[in-house]
């Protein structure tokens, strides 16, 4: 078998449906498996998974593992030679993992490859590729300065080693994968890709950012930027810091005091503001859903980008590819990209990555 995709699931039900019709359309033609570990959610995901998806397998936990405990649990079972560790609020195009094997090919010392990731309104995610985050980076890459905290001196399009990945999309050999015995368990939720790429690297493994792939990520969905998510991130790069850089009596000092406040500066930055927008069909496969006072379009040419539409492109009627391309090419700060995915009553999307995506029932 080629390809075992791995994807973790937390209560993202909707989002995961799109994330699975995105990942089959992807595996065609290649001899895979998918397994979803779902980490005890309560939003009917199993129910959807067995009843829309009969041939991926479901691993159910009794409780909330975490990421890393949760993606572990398949190490003992996966059958390809190459693992893709997925976020299940994400959409891939079609080529992607053809791109990705035929990169891989004769490269020497391989680690982990990631790819170009955007979110839901079309912007770029700079954590697609990152530096090896010093305490300096870090902290200044959280008062607004973090250009030494990602790759920066890497174009989004172009092909390079790199430091740091995004757990969100991680291609890499399933014997690395074993070889480094999977995701850190001391880290619950955040830092334990910033984790896994460094001990990578550590085994003279080069990682990859491959930017001529895309996939969205809808990020904010899969948790809530609240306080608490804020105090688990800080926590997770502290946890990190003190396991590979061994810092003085000072430093722990100073970090002990970043880690306390900065949840609470981070949390008040954050926007909770939605603007009221038309619903604008793009091309639906039928119009069972349009209702009065709703547009269809047959072109982006034809929208004004400079006015509030909330965009509805047809999962059935384009391919993921583009749908990614026209999120990518036509992103806007007025324009609300909604993806209707196959056989299904509703779209979803997200407009910013520091909040919860959005679910818009047709019916």
């Amino acid at each position: 078998m080629k390809l075992s995709v791995v994807i973790l699931n937390y209560n993202v039900r909707y989002f995961l449906e799109l994330c699975l019709q995105s990942i089959q359309a992807a595996l065609e033609g290649i001899s895979s498996e998918i397994i979803v570990v779902d980490n005890n959610s309560c939003d009917n995901s199993c129910s959807m998974v067995k009843s829309n998806f009969p041939d991926v397998k479901l691993i159910k936990s009794s409780k909330n593992l975490g990421f890393s405990r949760g993606n572990n649990i398949v190490k003992e079972i996966v059958k390809g030679d190459f693992v893709c560790i997925l976020n299940p609020d994400t959409m891939v195009e079609e080529k992607i993992f053809q791109k990705l094997f035929k990169f891989s090919r004769g490269k020497k010392n391989l680690g982990i490859i990631g790819c170009c990731l955007i979110n839901g309104s079309g912007k770029f995610l700079p954590e697609s590729k990152r530096n090896l985050p010093t305490y300096c980076s870090t902290l200044m890459k959280f008062f607004g300065y973090g250009k030494s905290y990602y790759a920066s001196h890497i174009k989004q399009n172009s092909i390079d080693r790199v430091d740091i990945l995004t757990g969100a999309f991680m291609f890499m050999p399933t014997k690395i994968f074993m070889s480094l015995d999977g995701f850190d368990e001391d880290f619950f939720m955040y830092g334990e890709d910033i984790d896994l790429c460094y001990r990578a690297l550590k085994m003279n493994k080069i990682n990859y950012y491959f930017g001529g792939a895309k996939i969205i990520h809808f990020k904010g969905e899969s948790s809530s930027k609240n306080i608490q998510h804020y105090r688990q991130f800080y926590r997770a790069m502290k946890v990190f810091h003190r396991k590979h850089f061994k810092p003085s009596l000072l430093m722990k000092l100073i970090i002990n005091l970043f880690t306390f406040f900065m949840p609470y500066l981070s949390f008040f930055k954050t926007e909770k503001t939605f603007l009221k927008k038309d619903l604008v069909f793009l091309n639906p496969h039928n119009t069972k859903y349009v209702k009065k006072n709703d547009r269809v379009i047959s072109s982006l040419d034809k929208l004004d980008q400079n006015y509030p539409y909330n965009l509805v492109l047809d999962a059935k009627s384009e391919s993921f590819s583009e749908i990614i391309n026209k999120i990518h090419t036509f992103s806007s700060s007025s324009i609300s990209f909604n993806i209707w995915p196959k056989n299904s009553s509703y779209c979803i999307g997200s407009n910013k990555s520091n909040q919860k995506g959005k679910i818009f029932f047709f019916n």
